[in-house]
């Protein structure tokens, strides 16, 4: 049986202000009426409708959907049948995408991009949480074309121009890490998906910016030279800010996304990202480890796409240790540091290794993925004792025939 509030049933919260009074109070369930004889000031707020939450699965294994996947009835109606009826138990549904587009009904959000639009989205959450799917809402964070042509001042700019935004080989612009009014956008964006439902948020793109000409960038909010440190700051305050926010009786599950290689590189890959770094502020780190992404001779390998269980194997057994361990040398400010010896040694928490998500390759890209090398890369996670996976390819459509039924 459910029960429901004075206030909850007429939908509003009153709130009275003004100079302090002395008069009586009476008080009638959750709703307090003051003695007439003051006069006050009424302020009346809507008050958000309760949203159904879906508690983390013990072993997640999902499915991304793109914002235009999301718009189209069609690939729903199909990813939803996976999911139905085979293992899938997740989705990662994009909230902002990489034209900085938000692809939600947001009172936050800027207006344009190229991104498309799903205008029922509080359905569409929904619909999948009818059919028992953990949502997880994937939010890209520094790249934002978007956002950089409304708020240039925020924008990693030119080194031999600084009044000019830099791009990337793509002509994708990225926000200066250290630019706090776009961490402000980030948090009111992710409160507002958790208010429709999304049961986790998850951040990609958490990084500065590669792939283009980086001797001609320029930062003013940040310290390049720190990149590890400045991103870290942006991870602290994101955990501050979202791991004391409650919604429906539900505080966001958070998650990060981090290249395949924090697995097994100590440094910050000169994007900022490192393992140690990340782990204190997330409930999940996941590292996406698609084979076609690692250079020829990785561990040995001439050409990684023909070694697909191998490079998932030996990502995990490298990033396993590192999560588990109780000391490490890299510094975080999460972490306390051991004595006066150098190098320096931090105490740190011994994480579950299943804090580790992998993201796993399912599209054609360096090679042919089919059922055989889609199952190789889920059977390396569960032989390194991980028990959840996310399936990647930007097109939605999925080898089905890699997923054990239902």
């Amino acid at each position: 049986m459910r029960t429901f509030s004075v206030l909850a049933a007429v939908g509003f919260i009153v709130v009275a202000g003004g100079v302090a009074s002395q008069a009586a109070m009476v008080t009638r369930g959750e709703v307090t009426f003051t003695a007439p004889e003051r006069a006050t000031t009424t302020v009346v707020k809507p008050r958000l409708p309760e949203v159904e939450h879906i508690k983390t699965p013990a072993a997640v294994k999902a499915l991304y959907m793109s914002q235009c996947a999301a718009s189209s009835q069609s690939f729903r109606d199909h990813l939803f049948d996976i999911a139905d009826n085979t293992e899938i138990n997740a989705i990662v549904v994009d909230l902002k995408d990489y034209s900085g587009a938000v692809g939600f009904p947001s009172k936050t959000a800027l207006p344009g991009g190229a991104g498309c639009r799903v205008s029922d989205f509080r359905e569409l959450v929904k619909a999948m949480h009818e059919h028992d799917i953990y949502v997880i809402g994937r939010m890209t964070v520094f790249q934002d074309p978007l956002y950089t042509e409304v708020h240039p001042e925020g924008a990693v700019k030119r080194e031999s121009d600084p009044t000019q935004v830099w791009r990337d080989h793509k002509g994708l612009a990225f926000v200066d890490v250290g630019y706090h009014p776009f961490w402000e956008y980030i948090v009111g964006l992710s409160k507002e998906a958790h208010e429709m439902g999304v049961d986790e948020i998850n951040f990609d793109y958490i990084r500065y910016p590669s792939d283009g000409n980086m001797q001609d960038t320029h930062y003013q909010h940040s310290d390049y030279n720190h990149r590890d440190v400045e991103l870290e700051r942006f991870f602290s305050y994101l955990a501050s800010e979202l791991g004391s926010y409650v919604s429906s009786g539900h505080t966001p599950v958070r998650s990060a996304d981090v290249f395949g290689m924090t697995t097994t590189n100590y440094d910050d890959l000169t994007i900022g990202q490192v393992l140690e770094r990340t782990l204190p502020y997330f409930d999940f780190v996941a590292p996406m480890t698609y084979p076609s992404h690692y250079p020829p001779g990785f561990n040995g390998y001439g050409n990684p796409n023909n070694n697909v269980y191998g490079v998932i194997e030996y990502s995990l057994s490298r990033a396993i240790p590192r999560t588990e361990a109780t000391t490490t040398r890299i510094a975080s400010f999460a972490y306390e540091r051991i004595g006066t010896s150098t190098p320096a040694e931090y105490k740190k928490p011994a994480y579950d290794r299943n804090k580790l998500r992998l993201w796993i390759q399912d599209f054609d890209y360096g090679g042919n993925y089919g059922p055989e090398e889609v199952r190789a890369q889920i059977q390396a996670v569960y032989d390194q004792g991980l028990d959840s996976w996310m399936l990647w390819d930007p097109a939605n459509k999925y080898t089905r025939d890699a997923l054990h039924a239902q």
